[in-house]
């Protein structure tokens, strides 16, 4: 006995060396050491058994219970049945006899560890496990502790963690299911209990407004409802210890609810005492306010009630937790009580008998959507909103979520539920958000409304109009909210809180979010009610442009100054807010332009026609006065206000292409002055702003509303416009005063080149002018690439420093607008790619005359292949296979295995990057059909697997494998003839010949590197590969090839699931399973009879017993599921072998 107290002081005392700030980490190591060396000796537990009953050390207590953890979990298979016993009698009875008096970390901690032992032996050698738990729950003083002991067994038993085999997981579940409605059964009582208990004193106090509810509030969403009076009594006024315990009942609930399937065993009357709880969240009381030290028992009105402190009691531990106040316990009664109907509502699997209880408990959690949107005298909906806690909310949203997205098909059309009342409060819900993020998240609920519309009247288009008639006023609602939420007009306060600067991961700022959720929400309502939406929407539009085009009234010119007059403060603030407005409802009314084209273009064709005109009009009204470059009262606020305008309405009017490409091909062969009127006009708002003076972002929306019109609509007078013209002078004058920004000059090069290029539509082949477009492509090309050109004449070997910046600075200017010239036209016809070519043939010629001479320069080399990736991409068949021959030659020699090794080391440089993109241009090659670029093929695979892959196999390398595995699929796919000469009469005689093979070592070195790629932890090239095999088999029958089947098939299916059992890659864990059934299904009696007895003999740290036990349990099936289920059998069940046999203690005999 002395002995063990001398131990207790001396752990003590270590642990508080160990934990205080001054003890060094070397000491701390020492010091661990000594404990792990003290857990690992037989019989420790019995020390930690007298250490937990004799200390107040909270650290010594963690630690002995960690020490029991252990064995629990992993030595328990190997501790004497004697000991066993004493453990399974002890800890239970250290727990009733501390449970009050230790921190609720630890009780908690003693809970998991007896629930652990239930989970290794119950009901067979710990049969009163759980009805111990039963007990504790029934007897009023042991209930939270019963409580907490059912939540941890809930945790641990039903989804336990793979220290199990599967049979005893099974098991586990089917007791645990058996003890159900008896457990539901007893929750049930003690919620019901408590509320009725509490509710008697509750209805007596004197009326206040928040005392009772009444009945009418129900209005029709509850007529016949049996549980509308019920919902209407007073709540009751629980204790602050009556709160901890309907809270860990709600808890428990909450867990149960995750697992147990929906049945008959939840009750009516469980679901009624849940939403008797969750009414507490609606409770204007129960906010707790963050920081606040005013005492828990304070009434609603602020004044004291002396007589009520609450008993300390263990719910929240003993160190004063219980004096936040039962405001937050409050709170937390309706949060819990929400979560646990969310986890009903969120199973999609509802049995029939079940679908009664469904709309039971949708009538009442629509009870508390009243209560929550109920306007009186003392608080506005927002008001009441905010004062709630923000958790309840959160989960009050989840379920109007849950409910929308899985069960409003099934309840819709129910006579007992009032949908269209549902969405009036779903309305007021919404537009009464406290918070930017409880608003999006309700726009969300929103859209998924609005999907199930449209699909619903996608499959039931007879009845479209009386399907929409029922909702029209819902949406006609909404699409006014939403649009009154965009404009500053209405909702100023709140827009100007969000941030406009900070981009978020999807690069957008908080605005542009709140605009992009809002705008999906119009865009779908327009697809529901187009004319209604349109005529919403085009009458605030004009309200707004008015003010914009007025303001030309208040432009004062003095000498070469423009000034905008407009400078009182309220007025600027006015027009602020307009012109913000403006910016949102031009980008809504560019939103909806894909509505007006298609099937409805001549039904809507004078609505679209009218949003045209205005937008051409603001453009050229835009442009004439040169707003943007007007001196403003407030320029920092002013100026982006009206730039953004602009910008916006021109590209509004881009998103009208397609809608003037549609007008083009219906008007070609009438009066066409409309259409010309409209396009000349669009080309003069946006040809004056192609200059570098002009704002970038103004700059940048011209010039894509160009590249629209020449690549969509592609007018056939567009050419001989003045307009076009002069931005054809600007761009290939031979000494430009002012380059326009890259991008810009990129999208105008792009302008001029489609407008050359692409064939015109609605005319034959005949009438294209292809030669007169041709010379002029030509001499466009001829300069924008006259620099570059001129490079070549004066290169020398080993250019000097400044001559080679100088040349750099050459190539990055050009080659990225070539590159994008060819990229725009890769999709079109052979004419255009015969004429860009022609174009482009010196400057590709003098391109590859340049790569030798900057080989060593990583970023030249590197804009080079982007540039010949490109061109193969897109002009292959133009370059002829002579000269593309040459280029790959070319490349070929340069990249030497030095060569490459020096640049793949230096991971995500530009060398890295050449790499890459040489590979890529690889892909092309060898994906190309026919016999032109076949003689390659031996020299691309030389450099694959003996140049490229001897540098990459052992490093991570990602960029470069990902490219070279690609590479070396295509080769397999698109050449398999190249390995497997079969013919086709022997393809056709089942059986009849083997395969006859080619380059067979090439072919094997190369699944050698998919294999060994499996053994590396880089799990999206362990995915990509995996998909080349499956992709190779399904298209080649890769696995059932004769070299395949003999020598690698076993070794691959080993590698795989070794790699199930290591776990190592467990997000694939389906396409591994998939693969290996695959890989079996070529001759499974191979796969049982041969493989899996070897399989098993060579597993370590399994026994013959268990190996047949394994053996047993893999089930001689054939059908995917069952051969998915057997995998994942074998595979827990061998980790759990694994797991036992290494934590028996030495010597142990295995019988």
């Amino acid at each position: 006995m002395a002995s063990e107290e001398s131990s207790l002081r001396a752990l003590e005392s270590l642990m508080t060396e160990f934990f205080h700030s001054c003890t060094t980490n070397e000491r701390k190591r020492e010091i661990e050491e000594l404990l792990n060396n003290f857990a690992q000796q037989t019989g420790a537990w019995r020390h930690c058994l007298f250490f937990l009953s004799n200390t107040r050390n909270e650290y010594v207590m963690m630690y002995s219970l960690t020490v029991f953890e252990n064995l629990v979990n992993k030595m328990w298979i190997g501790v004497a049945s004697q000991d066993k016993m004493e453990i399974r009698s002890c800890l239970p009875k250290l727990l009733l006899a501390q449970h009050k008096s230790v921190p609720y970390f630890i009780r908690n901690k003693l809970c998991k560890v007896i629930v652990d032992i239930g989970r290794q032996d119950w009901p067979m050698f710990y049969h009163d496990f759980f009805t111990n738990t039963l007990q504790l729950i029934q007897s009023p003083a042991l209930a939270s502790l019963g409580l907490v002991m059912l939540k941890t067994t809930s945790e641990e038993l039903a989804c336990p963690r793979e220290d199990l085999s599967v049979s005893r997981k099974d098991e586990l579940r089917k007791l645990l299911l058996e003890q159900v409605p008896t457990v539901l059964g007893l929750l049930t009582g003690i919620l019901e209990t408590y509320w009725d208990k509490h509710s008697v004193i509750a209805s007596t106090p004197p009326p206040s407004p928040t005392s009772g509810e009444s009945v009418e509030l129900l209005g029709s969403l509850f007529q016949g409802s049996q549980y509308s009076k019920l919902l209407c009594q007073p709540m009751a006024a629980l204790d602050n210890e009556s709160q901890q315990l309907c809270c860990l009942v709600l808890e428990c609930l909450a867990h149960l609810f995750s697992w147990i399937p929906l049945s008959t065993s939840i009750t009516p009357t469980l679901l009624a005492s849940i939403f008797h709880f969750a009414r507490f969240g609606c409770d204007l009381r129960t906010k707790a306010k963050p920081g606040s030290f005013i005492s828990s028992n304070s009434c609603s009105n602020g004044q004291l009630n002396p007589g009520t402190v609450p008993p300390a009691s263990n719910g929240g531990g003993r160190n004063g937790q219980q004096s936040e106040g039962t405001k937050g316990d409050r709170a937390r009664l309706g949060v819990y009580a929400m979560t646990c109907v969310n986890e009903l509502v969120s199973k999609n699997c509802v049995p029939m008998d079940f679908e009664e209880y469904l709309l039971r408990m949708f009538q009442q959690t629509f009870f508390l959507l009243q209560r929550l949107t109920r306007e009186n005298n003392a608080h506005t909906v927002k008001n009441r909103l905010q004062e709630l806690d923000e958790s309840y909310l959160e989960k009050f949203t989840d379920f109007l979520r849950l409910f929308v997205s899985v069960h409003l098909r099934r309840i819709e059309s129910n006579p007992q539920f009032p949908i269209v009342e549902f969405l009036g409060l779903l309305f007021k819900y919404t537009f009464n958000q406290p918070t930017h993020e409880g608003y999006f998240a309700c726009l969300d609920i929103w859209s998924v409304f609005l999907d199930f519309l449209m699909t619903k009247i996608k499959s039931r288009l007879a009845d479209r109009e009386s399907v929409l008639n029922r909702y029209k006023d819902a949406l006609v609602l909404l699409l006014r909210e939403v649009l009154n939420r965009i404009q500053f007009r209405y909702n100023q306060a709140q827009l100007e809180e969000l941030d406009d600067e900070t981009l978020d991961d999807d690069q957008q700022t908080e605005w542009q979010r709140y605009l992009r959720q809002s705008l999906e929400v119009v865009a779908k309502v327009m697809e529901l009610l187009p004319s209604h939406a349109f005529t919403t929407l085009f009458p605030v539009l004009q309200d707004n442009l008015d003010v914009y085009l007025g303001l030309q009234q208040f432009i004062v010119t003095t000498g070469t100054s423009r000034r905008l007059n407009i400078s009182a403060e309220n007025d600027c603030r006015r027009l602020h807010c307009s012109l913000r407005d403006l910016s949102s409802l031009l980008q809504a009314v560019g939103r909806l332009a894909e509505h007006f084209i298609g099937e409805v273009f001549a039904a809507r064709f004078n609505d679209a026609l009218a949003v045209v005109e205005r937008l051409v009009e603001v453009t050229c009204y835009g442009s004439q006065t040169s707003l943007y470059d007007l001196e403003t009262a407030v320029p920092s606020v002013l100026k982006p206000d009206l730039t953004d305008v602009h910008a916006q309405a021109l590209a509004a009017l881009q998103a009208y292409s397609h809608w003037l490409a549609q007008f083009y091909s219906e008007v070609h062969t009438q009066n066409q002055s409309q259409f010309m009127n409209l396009i000349t006009s669009t080309i003069d708002a946006s040809s004056p702003l192609i200059t570098a003076k002009v704002p970038e972002k103004l700059l940048l929306s011209a010039c894509h509303l160009m590249v629209s019109i020449t690549s969509t609509v592609r007018p056939v007078f567009l050419v001989t416009l003045p307009a076009v013209r002069n931005i054809f002078n600007l761009i290939t004058a031979e000494h430009q005063t002012r380059r326009l920004p890259q991008e810009a000059h990129m999208l105008v090069c792009r302008i001029l080149s489609n407008m050359l290029l692409l064939p015109w539509p609605n005319l034959p082949e005949s009438e294209q002018q292809w030669q007169t477009r041709s010379s002029n492509h030509a001499s466009l090309l001829a300069a924008l690439t006259r620099e570059y050109k001129g490079i070549r004449g004066t290169v020398n070997v080993t250019p000097r420093q400044p001559d080679l910046d100088n040349m750099k600075a050459v190539i990055h200017q050009t080659l990225p607008v070539l590159r994008d010239l060819v990229d725009s036209i890769s999709g079109e016809s052979t004419k255009s790619r015969q004429i860009c070519y022609q174009s482009l043939q010196e400057s590709v010629q003098v391109s590859l005359s340049l790569f030798p001479v900057f080989i060593q320069q990583p970023d030249v080399t590197d804009e080079m292949l982007a540039f010949f990736l490109t061109l193969f991409q897109a002009l292959r068949v133009q370059m002829g296979v002579a000269f593309t021959g040459q280029i790959i030659h070319t490349f070929l020699s340069m990249f030497t295995r030095e060569q490459l090794a020096a640049s793949i080391l230096q991971e995500g440089s530009a060398g890295c990057r050449v790499v890459q993109k040489f590979l890529k241009i690889l892909q092309v090659v060898v994906q190309e059909p026919g016999q032109a670029f076949k003689p390659f093929l031996p020299n691309i695979l030389s450099l694959c697997m003996e140049q490229v892959y001897p540098v990459v196999a052992e490093r991570s390398s990602p960029d470069v494998k990902a490219e070279m595995f690609e590479l070396l699929y295509q080769i397999l796919h698109q050449n398999w003839r190249y390995f497997f000469k079969t013919s086709v009469l022997t393809s056709v005689q089942r059986g009849a010949a083997e395969d006859t093979m080619e380059n067979e070592a090439q072919f094997t070195a190369a699944m050698q590197a998919f294999g060994q790629s499996f053994l590396q932890p880089d799990i999206h090239i362990f995915k990509q590969n995996l998909c080349y095999l499956e992709s190779l088999n399904s298209k080649h029958k890769l696995y059932h090839r004769k070299l395949f089947r003999t020598s690698m098939l076993l070794h691959f299916i080993n590698v795989l699931l070794q790699v199930l059992l290591h776990k190592s890659h467990d997000l694939l864990q389906e396409e591994i399973t998939l693969a290996i059934y695959n890989m079996a299904s070529v001759d499974f009696d191979a796969f049982y009879s041969a493989f899996m007895p070897e399989f098993l003999n060579g597993c370590q740290g399994v026994d013959s017993g268990q190996r047949g036990v394994l053996a047993r349990n893999f089930k001689l099936e054939r059908d995917l599921p069952s051969f998915t289920q057997s995998v994942q059998r074998l595979v827990n069940d061998l980790r759990y072998y694994r797991l036992c046999n290494s934590s028996l203690p030495t010597g142990t005999i295995k019988l």
